[in-house]
């Protein structure tokens, strides 16, 4: 492999002038692409690194819980009946033994409570009840307080694993399995979605180019990993951010240096293989990454607002893996360019007639803007209407695959134990004098929905239990009402009560949400105001982007409870419907579909704005700026919708959803949005899509950004075009 030889920029208009970039900022662009292979060397020994001291992180992280504040009640009740106890107030590992002989076979269910009450960290097991046919048994056992409850449970699957008879399930055991087989689903994904992505990236790219993704995807990913290690160690993340971080690093590597080779192509066309034509790619294509880095950035990490693990998580390694993608693609581009020049020249052809195609089309649009922008607007609500009508639902034993021992044992004790139709509530009663613990559980267990009386049991000084059995699924209506009244009958006997159990995790979840949904949403639209405005200037685009990505939104969140909440596709996705989507999943899927939806209108803006700074006129800025960048953007939308739509082949649900609906946002944003909406409402407001106060504009001058290159030539007209008549 040889280095192609750079010439010299001489007096090229475009490498004369450094605009806006910062000499650091040039600098160091041309260190990269002067030396191409120190920089690669050093990008390798940093992946070395990165994989060494990252890659164990799936070990390291949270396999269970995180739907639920750490602050809520129902955390609260279960950790003080824990504390106070010695152990956990209800039974997290349960063994349904089979029992051929019928209910008298009684040997075989005392040797399993006898096995599972000798493992380290089990404080008490005993037999919970025979099946209605007696064909099987259940052994619950409780784990201690100063125990692990997924070593413990791990130490059982492994104990019983020769036992045939014996298959091991509970609240305990679900986090390890899910933790294992979100490792494996991984491992899958990647299987499947690299080829596609290298073929595909071949055909878009083109030659020695489809390199470029592939080394930025991979230094991003464990790039990503070596930092999701060290804030591991600062606050526990949960292990379902790793199918993020692969299928959103690997999604905006390649967007990234799609948008960067394609530019660079076009300045190799302009100037040759010169410095100039690197450092002009990395002073407006390379700008436009680090805005699209930000918006994504900015809108995953208010995520962070809500105070549930799960979503912390995933906010924290959205915003993460997005400005290591954009550094990894802003340090390997240049040394790549550098290495390869004029080798990575376009099909010329090919080329042309794609951005001719999206020029024509950008014109026809605006031929007609105002009827496409309301019948396009119209559709789009349509699509979104399903997201109206979401019921939600808790994370329950149907996410869990219906392989695994958790999920075989949940289902007998639905089918075979009279589990259907009834809840658990417990409540931790604090209090001196059991007469006033007694009148509690009297008024609790007279409550509408509770299905038999309950006697408080004293579990430590001070500290009682009370166990209700409540009608309905911790979702429905009757259980939540419940938990309400439950607490409600404590304040007015002015006694201490912290109310738990499934049902009362579902209610703190969804409190949680409504008390932080205003905050992140403020968050996310100013954030992204902020942002965009900073890179055009003008406070309409901002708006406008805005009111796109929550109609792109819709249509993704609406395609996700069509086919999910309604039970469609089970066959083709593997999943178990229940009726709902899991809140917090939501959320995540909307603020990933809100980001990516920004992150291609900063694409298409940057060079809109660019071609009208160089003096076209507003519609021909508009038909240039899409003819240059609508085949980016689709192919972009393409490989991200392979990338993260492969984890639609999980066994997990929420995490088949979040790629599904990723996948159609990302799709519907290229095909729809960018290509009619954008156009149709930019051809209608012309020059006003750039205003903004005079006192906006000033600072906005002040501070400088820009796309444009000064002293650099303009667009020419598109190939097979004829000039615009200025």
């Amino acid at each position: 492999m040889t280095t192609t030889q750079i010439s010299d920029p001489g007096t090229s208009p475009s490498s004369t002038q450094p605009g806006t970039t910062t000499a650091l900022g040039s600098r160091i662009v041309r260190t990269i692409q002067a030396r191409p292979r120190r920089a690669l060397l050093a990008v390798f020994l940093f992946v070395l690194v990165a994989g060494a001291l990252g890659g164990p992180v799936a070990g390291a992280l949270d396999s269970d819980g995180g739907f639920v504040p750490d602050s809520a009640d129902s955390v609260r009740a279960h950790d003080e009946l824990t504390d106070a106890a010695g152990h956990s107030p209800t039974a997290g590992i349960i063994a349904l033994v089979r029992t051929p002989a019928g209910p008298g076979d009684q040997a075989e269910v005392d040797a399993v409570t006898d096995t599972l009450a000798g493992l380290d960290g089990v404080a008490t097991a005993t037999q919970a009840g025979v099946a209605q046919d007696g064909s099987s048994a259940l052994v619950a056992a409780v784990v201690s307080a100063d125990a692990d409850p997924e070593d413990v449970a791990q130490e059982a699957i492994d104990t019983f694993a020769d036992n045939s008879s014996v298959t091991v399930g509970g609240s305990a055991v679900i986090g390890p399995q899910i933790g294992e087989r979100v490792g494996e689903d991984l491992g899958r994904a990647e299987m499947l979605a690299f080829p596609i992505l290298l073929l595909l990236s071949l055909l878009f790219f083109g030659g020695r180019a489809a390199v470029l993704p592939m080394v930025v995807g991979v230094t991003t990913v464990l790039g990503t990993f070596l930092a999701l290690s060290g804030i591991n160690q600062v606050y526990g993340l949960s292990v379902f951010a790793l199918n993020l971080v692969i299928g959103l690093g690997l999604g905006l590597a390649i967007d990234y240096t799609l948008f960067l080779v394609s530019r660079y192509r076009e300045e190799l066309d302009r100037q040759g293989a010169t410095v100039g034509a690197v450092l002009t790619t990395m002073r407006t294509a390379g700008r436009t990454v680090a805005f699209s880095a930000a918006t994504v950035a900015v809108a995953l990490i208010t995520l962070t607002v809500f105070p549930m693990g799960f979503l912390k998580s995933m906010g924290i390694a959205g915003a993460v893996v997005a400005v290591v993608a954009a550094v990894a693609a802003l340090v390997v581009s240049p040394a790549i360019f550098g290495l390869w020049g004029a080798k990575l020249a376009r099909k010329r052809r090919r080329d042309d007639e794609a951005e001719g195609r999206w020029y024509r089309l950008s014109h026809a649009v605006m031929r007609r803007p105002g009827a496409i922008a309301a019948v396009t607007a119209v559709v789009m609500l349509a699509l979104a209407a399903p997201a109206l009508r979401v019921a939600w639902t808790p994370v329950d034993s149907s996410v869990v695959p219906t392989d695994l021992s958790s999920r075989v044992v949940a289902d007998a004790i639905e089918a075979d134990y009279g589990g259907t139709g009834t809840t658990p509530v417990l409540a931790a009663i604090e209090t001196d004098d059991a007469g006033r613990a007694e009148r509690f559980a009297d008024a609790a267990s007279q409550l509408p929905g509770v299905t038999a009386p309950a006697a408080p049991v004293e579990v430590g000084p001070g500290m009682w239990q009370l166990d209700l059995s409540v009608s309905g699924d911790p979702s429905g209506e009757s259980a939540q009402q419940v938990v309400t009244e439950v607490r409600q009958v404590a304040d007015d006997q002015g006694i201490d009560v912290l109310v738990g159990g499934a049902a009362a995790e579902f209610v703190d979840q969804q409190a949680a949400i409504g008390d932080g949904l205003p905050l992140a949403i403020g968050l996310m639209i100013l954030l992204t105001m902020l942002v965009l405005w900073l890179m055009t200037g003008s406070v309409v685009l901002p708006v406008k982007a805005v009111v796109m990505n929550v109609l792109t939104v819709g249509v993704a969140l609406g395609a996700l409870t069509f086919v999910y909440q309604d039970g469609r596709l089970t066959g083709l996705l593997g999943y178990t419907p229940n009726g709902g989507i899991e809140p917090t999943d939501f959320l995540v899927a909307a603020a990933v579909v809100f980001a990516l939806s920004t992150d291609y209108g900063v694409f298409l803006l940057g060079r809109i704005k660019e071609a009208r700074d160089s003096g076209l006129p507003e519609r021909e800025a508009v038909a240039v700026g899409l003819g240059r960048t609508g085949s980016v953007v689709t192919a972009a939308a393409i490989l991200l919708a392979v990338a993260i739509g492969a984890f639609s082949t999980s066994s997990i649900s929420f995490i088949q959803q979040i790629g599904i609906a990723t996948a159609v946002g990302v799709l519907v944003d290229a095909f729809v949005v960018r290509s009619l909406l954008v156009p149709s409402l930019m051809g209608l407001l012309g020059k006003w899509n750039w205003w903004a106060p005079m006192p906006l504009r000033r600072l906005h001058d002040r501070i400088g950004f820009t796309e444009s290159e000064p002293d650099a030539p303009g667009p020419q007209p598109v190939p097979g075009e004829p000039a615009a008549n200025h």
